[in-house]
């Protein structure tokens, strides 16, 4: 019996142990870090090749990609309990661009902690719009450069997906252009929120990433079903640039992460 009871003591020491390790493990998390998210662009579970054509989706279509650019905002981590820190605005916004090899946005002095969910934007909201383009001229002339922009009154192209297609009823490659913006007082700004699996944790002492897998099929398939066949070239058709809009702010999922840096 008193075997049975030393062994019991020893037991119950090593969890309250444990769990004060734990509670220091937390408390340890000082300081600031960097998150990085990584958008691995694909096309339907494949990687995204340009110049390259692509199995056909649900429509029939046979897309070949040669330009998949977009923006991405307004960043934001919700940690364990609830709470978002949200991302200085002014430096919240990046350019994806398949072409040149952008694919990393690096989110710096984020409080340490433990997060669980990912929160951006898709385009460019209306606040920062109605900024004005001597307070945006930065960032303008990057998209410019990207590839990304219109005229300034309309502003600039959330996505450039570009290329040919093939279809039961179009059988010679034949080329899509579909640029999602704003079309006067239609933002058709999407906002996407991503539940990590593995939670991320921040310090001083650690910097993480978040790897995205992005599917550029899903512009054209994820809610509504858009055919090119119909109509292939979609820059300012009222109709479907709000379902554009939708269906890309499906294609973004959390692949893993890395807690320590490193992708």
């Amino acid at each position: 019996m008193k075997n049975f009871k030393i062994a019991l003591m020893a037991i119950f020491s090593t969890i309250i142990i444990s769990c004060d390790n734990n509670d220091d493990d937390t408390s340890s998390l000082t300081g600031t870090g960097t998150v990085s998210v990584t958008f691995d662009n694909g096309y339907d579970g494949n990687d995204l090749i340009l110049d390259v054509e692509n199995s056909e989706n649900e429509n029939d279509e046979s897309l070949t990609v040669s330009r998949f650019s977009y923006i991405v905002s307004n960043f934001s981590l919700i940690d364990e309990e609830g709470n978002e820190y949200i991302f200085p605005k002014d430096d919240s916004y990046f350019i994806i661009n398949q072409e040149e090899g952008l694919e990393d946005v690096e989110l710096s002095d984020i409080p340490a902690g433990t997060y669980t969910t990912l929160k951006f934007g898709v385009g460019v909201d209306d606040e920062k719009y109605q900024e004005g383009g001597e307070i945006q001229e930065e960032f303008w002339e990057l998209a410019e450069a990207n590839n990304l922009t219109w005229s300034w009154t309309a502003g600039y192209k959330y996505i450039n997906y570009e290329g040919t297609f093939t279809s039961e009823t179009i059988t010679e490659a034949t080329d899509y252009t579909i640029h999602l913006g704003r079309l006067g007082d239609q933002v058709n700004y999407e906002e996407v929120t991503l539940n990590l699996d593995t939670n991320i944790t921040v310090s001083d002492e650690m910097d993480s990433n978040i790897h995205l897998e992005v599917d550029a099929s899903k512009i054209l398939t994820a809610v509504t079903s858009i055919e090119l066949t119909e109509k292939a070239t979609l820059m300012t058709d009222a109709e479907k640039a709000p379902l554009i809009a939708e269906n890309a702010s499906e294609m973004f999922v959390v692949d893993h992460v890395h807690n320590g840096s490193g992708h």
